[in-house]
């Protein structure tokens, strides 16, 4: 189960900021977790658990009900960083980037 070690902070607060991958050097925002391996990925390492691991099951943000984390938890790291009152709604494929719906209409076009 994931742990507060899972989480990047600044030092000395107390404010929690989002989670890490449990697997890459780069402290990396989670975007996944696996429900066997009982850990959190980023969206590059998520590609290399799919190809090991293909019979577990990851599970993104839009999923979070399957996440170990409490409800002010999840409600939290659903939260817009740029839209404090939105949640984050989609996934922009081409910049590997969650984003709500404000920021995907400003940022994420394709005209």
């Amino acid at each position: 189960m994931a742990d507060l070690s899972t989480f990047s902070h600044a030092k000395g607060s107390d404010e929690v900021k989002d989670c890490i991958c449990s697997s890459c050097k780069e402290q990396a925002h989670a975007d996944f977790y696996c429900k066997t391996c009982l850990k959190l990925y980023c969206g590059k390492c998520i590609q290399l658990h799919d190809k090991w691991f293909r019979k577990h099951s990851a599970y993104g943000r839009n999923d979070m009900k399957e996440w170990p984390f409490s409800k002010e938890v999840e409600e939290f790291l659903l939260k817009c960083e740029a839209h404090k009152d939105d949640k984050i709604e989609m996934l922009c494929d081409d910049h590997s980037q969650l984003c709500c719906t404000k920021c995907a209409f400003n940022d994420h076009r394709y005209f």
